[in-house]
């Protein structure tokens, strides 16, 4: 029930504070004309409350304009590291969209404390933005505006710019040292996703014992009933030599849900239209089916901390002498240890087992002029060949679609074709380019290919850089 009186008959007695000490006291000066967009931020919206933070970071920031103006719109962005990029904030953008427009509705925007809205350099690029369309940047640490020209400001953001991003590194790297001590020693399950097989099972309480007070539980990696004979399956198969497409089909020709048709929940992000080789290569590689606990796989790099564009961080495979693996079996295992290290030696061979090397010249620039598919390299009859299959896949049937006929071409017949359409004398325009593909390279040509005839078009990729 909402309470239409927010302080009760206390809120009356507190507003008419008749005593000696306030008698004597400062009147506050009348609001002043400007008006004021406050920006506030905070990244753990689980471990804090958002009403708090929000409350604590607009009282410093009415202490800055203090009788100089009041706050009509406030953005406040929830769960968002300071490192990303104010474009790629989802309040930060709609402010510097209005700010951007013109005419915003605001003359400045004030932010409650430095760390909270700013790391590295982004104040810089914040405020040279608000300064080209004349709206004023305000700081606790500058004492009220932002004025880039006065050196005392700049070195006032250098100073609290690199110690914003220093704390973000400290606590970055004494997490990591934590959570890789935490996986190899303890063989603790540190979030994310449970593997295609595994559901997650409560397993006593928290190790924190502040957590465990609150209740919560630790959480350990358990055999899903549903789809667990399906990973033991996919590793059976492999290790009677059968191929990743081979699995891959077998299992849609079965109608088994593949991992993101399966739990939709934790993958919207995927299509879940059915099994692919990938997919059955990423269970097969996953070493936490032994029952150990691995962790540090992927890896963030984090390069862009500017304020207003670019990608701030990316993910990337860590090198597997970079994995840690826990001490000891802390889950049920869907496979044996020796069983996993001989199924990651059913591979293709890297070369022929003669041991010669095969060479493709026109890799990369040809392109499918059905389907507008890059041409894949195949080595059929001891030559060079390059084909499109328009998508088709051995690890899928066709779906009812009619099958119109892979565009197929031998190496040295392109190589007779090919220099047809280029400029007469071509190579003593580039005489640094011995070959068609150097020429086409150089150029930023495509050959593109139908089931009987070439042509060539300039890459689109290319002329876009």
């Amino acid at each position: 029930m909402k309470n239409i009186n927010p302080g009760g008959s206390l809120r009356p007695w507190r507003e008419a504070d008749v005593s000696p000490r306030a008698r004597g006291r400062r009147t506050v000066k009348p609001a002043g004309q400007l008006r004021f967009a406050f920006y506030g931020r905070f990244s753990t919206k689980e471990h804090q409350d958002p009403e708090t933070s929000r409350r604590w970071q607009l009282e410093c920031a009415n202490q800055v304009i203090a009788g100089l103006g009041n706050i009509v719109v406030e953005y406040v962005d929830v769960g968002v590291s300071r490192r990303r990029s104010w474009r790629r904030r989802p309040q930060a953008a709609l402010l510097l969209d209005a700010v951007s427009r013109g005419k915003p509705g605001f003359d400045a925007v004030v932010v409650g404390e430095y760390e909270r809205a700013f790391c590295g350099r982004q104040a810089f690029e914040i405020a040279e933005l608000f300064q080209q369309h004349d709206v004023g940047l305000w700081l606790p640490e500058t004492l009220g505006a932002v004025d880039l020209a006065d050196p005392a400001h700049r070195a006032v953001l250098i100073e609290v710019g690199a110690r914003s991003l220093r704390e973000v590194q400290r606590d970055r790297h004494r997490a990591i040292e934590a959570m890789s001590a935490q996986a190899q020693y303890q063989g603790r399950y540190l979030g994310g996703r449970p593997p295609y097989g595994y559901c997650l099972v409560d397993a006593g309480p928290h190790p924190n014992a502040s957590h465990a007070r609150w209740g919560r539980q630790q959480q350990r990696l358990a055999p899903d009933l549903a789809t667990a004979r399906h990973v033991r399956w996919i590793f059976a198969r492999r290790l009677a030599g059968g191929s990743m497409t081979g699995i891959a089909r077998d299992l849609n020709d079965r109608g088994v849900p593949c991992p993101s048709a399966y739990d939709r929940g934790r993958n919207q992000h995927r299509s879940g239209a059915g099994w692919a080789v990938t997919t059955v290569a990423a269970i097969l590689a996953n070493p936490r089916y032994t029952g150990r606990q691995v962790w540090n796989r992927q890896a963030v790099q984090h390069h862009d901390t500017d304020g207003v564009s670019g990608a701030d961080q990316q993910r990337t495979r860590t090198a597997r002498r970079d994995w840690v693996i826990s001490d000891r079996v802390v889950h049920e295992p869907l496979v044996s240890e020796a069983d996993f290290i001989a199924t990651q030696a059913v591979n293709a061979l890297d070369r022929p087992a003669d041991g010669s090397t095969r060479t493709y010249q026109l890799v990369g620039v040809l392109r499918c002029a059905a389907c507008d598919r890059r041409l894949e390299s195949h080595w059929s009859y001891d030559r060079a060949w390059y084909r499109c299959r328009h998508g088709y896949s051995s690890a899928s049937t066709t779906g009812g679609r009619a099958w119109t006929g892979s565009v197929y071409w031998r190496e040295d017949r392109l190589l007779e074709q090919i220099p047809a359409l280029l400029p007469a004398g071509w190579r003593q325009l580039s005489p640094e380019m011995e070959t068609v593909a150097g020429y086409l390279r150089s150029h930023g040509l495509l050959v593109v290919c139908s089931r009987d005839a070439v042509a060539l078009q300039p890459d689109a990729a290319l002329s876009a850089r």
